[in-house]
């Protein structure tokens, strides 16, 4: 099982908005590198949902329910989607300082590459997010 953060800005569409549709397509990515992690993605690999935009904090979990597929949209043909089954929020969103001040994400992609969308994280990363999440920061 793999890790990822994935990116959102809340007003197009939010962890929310997963959560009231259960599972939905994880679409909208363009970047090479996002998209070739989008490719790297399994069934039952576990996401971080991050709020971008004013709000910059992981706020939910999800699983990856289907694997990368070509975007049904069918614009572009390199581009493709995962499906995504929403979990829990996370007790309290964890926002981009205490990621910054946390020493499991030193050298990370998320603080050294801040606008792709897709990215992998490691079990260290991901049970400290879980850490500051229930308050440890």
């Amino acid at each position: 099982m793999a890790f990822w953060l994935l990116k959102t800005e809340p007003s197009s569409y939010s962890f929310a908005d997963l959560q009231r549709e259960g599972e939905a397509r994880w679409d909208g990515v363009a970047n090479p590198q996002a998209l070739a992690n989008l490719r790297a993605m399994k069934p039952g690999d576990r996401a971080l949902v991050y709020h971008s935009g004013s709000e910059r904090a992981a706020v939910g979990v999800a699983e990856v329910a289907r694997a990368a597929y070509p975007d049904p949209a069918g614009k572009d043909p390199r581009l493709v989607v995962v499906d995504l089954r929403a979990g829990a929020p996370l007790a309290r969103p964890v926002p981009l300082e205490a990621l910054k001040a946390e020493a499991a994400f030193a050298g990370s992609l998320l603080l050294r590459q801040g606008r792709l969308s897709v990215v992998p994280i490691t079990e260290a990363q991901w049970r400290a997010v879980e850490r500051l999440a229930r308050g440890g920061w």
